[in-house]
């Protein structure tokens, strides 16, 4: 099979990223929104699972200038596209500050350790795990629908294993649907506290579409429901200033002062 693909540009042309087209998830704002919640100073270590193309993580090697990222991504076929990504030219500046890693994010124990993803050496684990239920993923394409759809279970998988890759202290961000509020809160478990939930709506008075969540390893501290992101203006197709910011790296979305 011939595939398409396309080159797109982020963060004003600061980053682009080779996709499918046609077929498989294409990144956008989600990626962009779950890199902003990414904050430090220095070699700051920082670990995309799922990362697809590269798109999130991507994101916070370019904000941040001194961050090492790593890629982890399972399918062959996603994991070429991030390849790709970190070859092209333009990405020249950022590629020796970001690895890819081949390996199931799910693994376990020997396995994933075997597989490269070791215990306690990130400062940050970031995820944009598939949150549609199997059952609402109706499309055709394989590679779409293991990019989308969710299985039993996925975050408790997802959160054990950035529980074990983090340093102790060590911030997890996720963005996902406001339906797995529960399952996340109970997948973070007493591995995770001071976990911290924002809604996103796309205008005032909407239902939100998806929450940011952020966690602490370790941390006893108890859970914050923070003030609502609106991304438009009543009446408005354009992003607010703020949501522009972080969409394009100019901006962060830090946690509360605690």
């Amino acid at each position: 099979m011939t595939l398409t693909e396309t080159v797109d540009a982020f963060h004003y042309g600061r980053f682009h990223l080779v996709q499918p087209k046609g077929i498989g998830h294409r990144s956008g704002m989600d990626a962009m929104l779950l890199a902003a919640l990414v904050t430090g100073e220095g070699a700051i270590r920082v670990a995309d699972l799922g990362a697809g193309a590269g798109a999130a993580g991507l994101a916070v090697a370019a904000r941040l200038p001194e961050a090492r990222v790593l890629l982890v991504e399972r399918s062959p076929l996603m994991a070429g596209f991030a390849r790709k990504t970190l070859a092209l030219p333009s990405n020249a500046r950022l590629a020796p500050r970001v690895s890819l890693l081949e390996a199931d994010v799910s693994l376990t124990g020997r396995a994933r350790l075997a597989a490269g993803l070791a215990d306690d050496v990130h400062d940050h684990v970031i995820m944009n795990p598939p949150f549609n239920a199997r059952a609402d993923s109706r499309t055709p394409d394989a590679l779409k629908a293991e990019a989308h759809a969710m299985d039993d279970g996925l975050f408790e998988r997802w959160i054990k294993t950035a529980g074990a890759i983090l340093k102790p202290g060590g911030q997890l961000s996720l963005i996902a649907r406001p339906q797995s509020i529960a399952e996340i809160v109970d997948a973070c478990g007493r591995r995770f506290g001071a976990i911290e939930i924002t809604p996103l709506h796309a205008r005032a008075g909407e239902t939100a579409l998806r929450i940011l969540v952020t966690a602490i390893k370790g941390s006893r501290t108890k859970l914050a429901l923070r003030m609502p992101i609106v991304m438009h203006e009543p009446g408005a197709h354009d992003f607010t200033p703020f949501v522009d910011a972080l969409n394009n790296g100019l901006a962060a979305y830090p946690r509360l002062p605690r």
